[in-house]
């Protein structure tokens, strides 16, 4: 099997070495197997997982959820990443449903303190 230093998996995951400890500590990657020297040995495994992990983090989802997904060591589940993808598509659409009533209280506010009375553009005084 051929391992990789810390240095090398971060390079080759596109990570920074601070980011794969923190991984470490986080549970997210186990704890490599070090050489003779002390040396961290890292597997192609890592690599995936850290590549993996990077993917997640762009679509949302906060290193707890990654964690559940994937899960320790192995024990990677495509069950549990198509629910965690379908959970985290109903919390986007409620925050899209937030921010668009959001939009509509500060349109309505601008519209407000465009052509109203400044004293209720002052109080942030918009309709509910």
């Amino acid at each position: 099997m051929e391992s990789l230093t810390i240095g090398e998996i971060a390079r080759t995951a596109g990570v920074k070495v601070e980011t794969v400890r923190y991984y470490e500590r986080r549970g997210l990657i186990d704890d490599p197997p070090r050489s003779a020297a002390g040396y961290r040995q890292y597997s192609p495994a890592d690599v995936w997982r850290l590549r993996f992990i990077g993917r997640a983090k762009r679509l949302g989802f906060t290193l707890g959820e990654i964690s559940e997904m994937i899960g320790p060591g192995e024990r990677q589940s495509a069950a549990a990443v198509l629910d965690a993808a379908q959970a985290k598509l109903v919390a986007v659409d409620e925050r899209q449903r937030e921010l668009a009533e959001v939009r509509r209280r500060l349109q309505q506010l601008i519209e407000l303190c465009e052509d109203g009375d400044p004293s209720e553009c002052l109080a942030l005084d918009v309709v509910n």
